[in-house]
C-alpha cells in the first residue's frame, strides 16, 4: 500500500503543500480552522512526516548526541534522565553512545553523530584532551562537557564540585577519630580522579596527618579495581582504619571485599565513598556518601547545550560547577580496640 505523501494531505485540507509544512513545523500565521483541517486530514491518512526531509529544510534535526564513557556506572542513567527530561520539553530527541573509555571508539562514535547531523553534542570524554572532538569543532558544532574537562578546546563544560566533596569525606574521617586513613583513587588523567586525590590531600595536610603511599591505592573507576585494592589494604601490616573510595563502582568492590576477608564496616575500618548507592542506606551499618546532584547535573548540561544551539552571534562560554552533599550514615565511626568485636 502506498505511502500517505504530504500532497495528498494538502488535497484533502484543501491547501497548498506549504501550508501543511508550516502545520507541522508549528509555525505561526495560520488560522485555527485550516490548523484544524490539515491535522484532521494527517489523522485521517495516517501521514507521517519525513523528518530527514524536515531536516534539511529547517537546517536542524532536533536530535542531539550523548556519549558517555561507562554505561554500567550508575553515576550515568541519571545524568541521561536529566539530559533526556529536558530534551523533551523542547522537542529534541538523543542519540545515546557509549565509549566504554575507549578514545578510539568515541572517536568513532563522533564520526557516526556527525553523519547523523545532530544539532548538538554532550560527552563526558574517555580522553580529556580531546583531540577527538576536532571535527565537531572545526563544524561549529555546540558541545557541552560533563563531569571531565576538556584540554584541547574552549567548551562549556559542567562539574560537580569535586575537590570539595573529597576535602569533606576525608575530613568527616578526620574527625571520627581516623589517622589512618587510605584511599582508592581514580584515574590521575581525569577530571573527577585528580581533583578528588587532590581534595583528599588538602584535608590530611590542613590536620597534619602524614600521606603513607601505601594507603594510596590505584583504581580505575571500575568495580573489581575497588575489590583488589581493598584486599591490598588489608594485606598491609599496618592496615588503614578508614577507606575513602573515589566512585560509586570502586565502593561496590570494596564492600564485596570486605564482606569476603572479614573486615568488619563500621568497627574495624570505616568508609566512605564518592557518588551514592541505591542500597547504600541498607547496608549494615549504612554507607556514608558523597553524593552528587546527578540529574541536575544532565538538567544543566541539556540547557547549556540549548542555549547554544539556538543562541545569535557570538557566544561566550560558560563553566558551571555544582555542589556535592555529604549524606552521614553510620560507616565511618572509629572504636577503639576495646570496643571492637
Amino acid at each position: 500500500m502506498r505511502k500517505p505523501t504530504i500532497n495528498d494531505v494538502a488535497n484533502l485540507a484543501k491547501v497548498s503543500t506549504a501550508t501543511v509544512s508550516r502545520v507541522i513545523n508549528k509555525q505561526d500565521g495560520i488560522k485555527t480552522q485550516t490548523k484544524e483541517r490539515v491535522q484532521k486530514a494527517i489523522e485521517q491518512l495516517s501521514y507521517i512526516p519525513n523528518a530527514l526531509a524536515r531536516s534539511m529544510v529547517r537546517k536542524q534535526t532536533n536530535t542531539i548526541g550523548v556519549i558517555i564513557p561507562d554505561i554500567n556506572n550508575p553515576f550515568f542513567p541519571l545524568l541521561i534522565s536529566g539530559i533526556e527530561q529536558q530534551a523533551r520539553k523542547k522537542s529534541y530527541f538523543t542519540i545515546l553512545c557509549n565509549s566504554n573509555e575507549s578514545p578510539e571508539i568515541e572517536s568513532e562514535l563522533i564520526q557516526v553523530l556527525l553523519e547523523r547531523s545532530v544539532d548538538g553534542l554532550i560527552i563526558t570524554t574517555a580522553d580529556e584532551y580531546g583531540h577527538q572532538l576536532q571535527p565537531v569543532i572545526e563544524r561549529k558544532i555546540p558541545v557541552v562537557a560533563v563531569d571531565r574537562q576538556i584540554k584541547n578546546f574552549e567548551v562549556d563544560t559542567v562539574l560537580v564540585g569535586n575537590v570539595d566533596g573529597a576535602y569533606q569525606a576525608t575530613r568527616h574521617l578526620i574527625l571520627q577519630g581516623h589517622t589512618k586513613i587510605a584511599i582508592i583513587r581514580g584515574p590521575q588523567k581525569t577530571t573527577p580522579g585528580y581533583e578528588r586525590f587532590a581534595g583528599f590531600q588538602r584535608a590530611l595536610e590542613e590536620y597534619k596527618i602524614d600521606l603513607d603511599e601505601g594507603y594510596i591505592i590505584e583504581g580505575d573507576f571500575k568495580e573489581q579495581s575497588g575489590y583488589e585494592g581493598t584486599k591490598r589494604l588489608y594485606s598491609l601490616k599496618e592496615p588503614p582504619t578508614a577507606i575513602f573510595t573515589s566512585n560509586n563502582l570502586m565502593t561496590l568492590g570494596c564492600l564485596k571485599a570486605l564482606t569476603e576477608i572479614g573486615w568488619i564496616l563500621g568497627e574495624q575500618v570505616g568508609l566512605i565513598g564518592f557518588d551514592d548507592l541505591d542500597f547504600a542506606e541498607f547496608v549494615n551499618p549504612p554507607l556514608t556518601v558523597v553524593s552528587r546532584p546527578m540529574r541536575q547535573l544532565g538538567e544543566a548540561a541539556f540547557d547549556l547545550l540549548y542555549a547554544q544551539m539556538t543562541s545569535e552571534g557570538d557566544w561566550t562560554k560558560r563553566h558551571y560547577v555544582l555542589s556535592p552533599e555529604i549524606k552521614i550514615r553510620q560507616s565511618c565511626f572509629l572504636k577503639s580496640p576495646n570496643q571492637q568485636k
